[in-house]
């Protein structure tokens, strides 16, 4: 049996290079702390539902977060700006839905409206809308729905961006302060930039759903947002799991056609594509956690397998030390409210 022997120097670097000593108290671990979350770097998403008031549903596959009518969707917001969130984003669930989705595009519209009366309300708080056609379509799909000579169905790529365009001229209109667009249609972003300065919005950015990925994920957000698709699913325009380099060529796409923050969906499982991203690009880069990552959270806390609040902030800090400088999370109240 032999026995390594540390030479007198060996043991004065080890004493040396002990990095433990910044980690045994809260005041050392502070103090070096590389990466810091804060309030502003969050945005809440809200569910407006078009009719009355005062509606609330619980949404079933999301604890805790609730389909609502304007004045719960006013009560979040008045919740956002007291703790200093980075604003709100709003997904709207209309009344009637058509094969074309024209309530998106609707000047009286659930976000249109939703827009004007949280914009009259609260000024100071950022208000997003997100830009798609899902929520507003019969069938669920993001755009415009068509059958192809040899008999497939297909989501007809330039059609969709004329009415995406049109949803997006809307809510400037309304009052919006970050355009959007999730829906993966090719040449969207640059469609939207140009429509926005020919009616005046020049200074109204857009956040562009760039690295979108065909996740399974989603579930519970289309339960919320009752834009399961009818048949088929959306493999044909979001990006493939797989895909890693796709995702640098579409940010640079969307970055030259006029996108000012880019976006990464799903978070926790794209980190390593934020972290690309970022240091590729160096732009604003935002992440969504989305409802399946925090509905996991939710089921896994409420059965006592995990510390709930610690693994919320776990994974917030997770994809800011990626590189997101902006997390849309369904924890954003809880969140803040932590960091306090």
């Amino acid at each position: 049996m032999h026995t390594h022997e540390h030479s007198d120097e060996d043991l004065l670097v080890s004493a040396r290079s002990r990095t433990r000593r910044t980690r045994m108290t809260e005041i050392h671990r502070r103090l070096v702390r590389e990466t810091s979350l804060e309030a502003r770097n969050l945005i809440l998403p809200l569910f407006a539902v078009e009719g009355d008031a005062n509606f609330r549903n619980p949404i079933r596959s999301m604890p805790g977060v609730d389909q609502l009518g304007m004045s719960g969707v006013l009560r979040e917001c008045e919740s956002a700006l007291e703790a200093g969130l980075g604003g709100v984003i709003l997904f709207g669930i209309p009344e009637h839905k058509d094969e074309f989705g024209s309530e998106a595009y609707n000047d009286r519209g659930i976000i249109q409206e939703t827009v004007r009366e949280i914009k009259s309300r609260f000024p100071e708080l950022l208000v997003a809308t997100d830009v798609c056609l899902c929520e507003y379509t019969e069938h669920g799909h993001c755009g415009v729905v068509e059958r192809t000579h040899d008999g497939r169905i297909e989501i007809v790529n330039d059609k969709t961006v004329e009415l995406l365009v049109r949803e997006a001229v809307s809510h400037a209109e309304a009052g919006s302060d970050l355009i959007a667009p999730s829906d993966m249609m090719d040449g969207r972003v640059g469609a939207i930039r140009e429509a926005l300065d020919a009616s005046g919005f020049t200074s109204l950015p857009i956040m562009s759903y760039s690295a979108k990925y065909a996740s399974g994920l989603y579930g519970p957000f289309r339960d919320a947002a009752g834009s399961t698709p009818s048949f088929g699913d959306r493999r044909s325009h979001q990006m493939d799991v797989a895909n890693s380099d796709e995702a640098l060529r579409v940010v640079q796409r969307d970055i030259e056609e006029g996108a000012d923050i880019i976006m990464v969906k799903p978070a926790i499982s794209s980190l390593d594509i934020i972290r690309r991203i970022r240091e590729q690009f160096a732009m604003p880069t935002a992440a969504y956690q989305v409802s399946g990552e925090y509905s996991m959270i939710r089921a896994a806390g409420a059965n006592d397998w995990i510390d709930e609040e610690r693994v919320m902030m776990e994974s917030l800090l997770a994809i800011k030390r990626a590189g997101a400088s902006i997390i849309l999370t369904y924890f954003a109240l809880r969140a803040a409210k932590t960091l306090q």
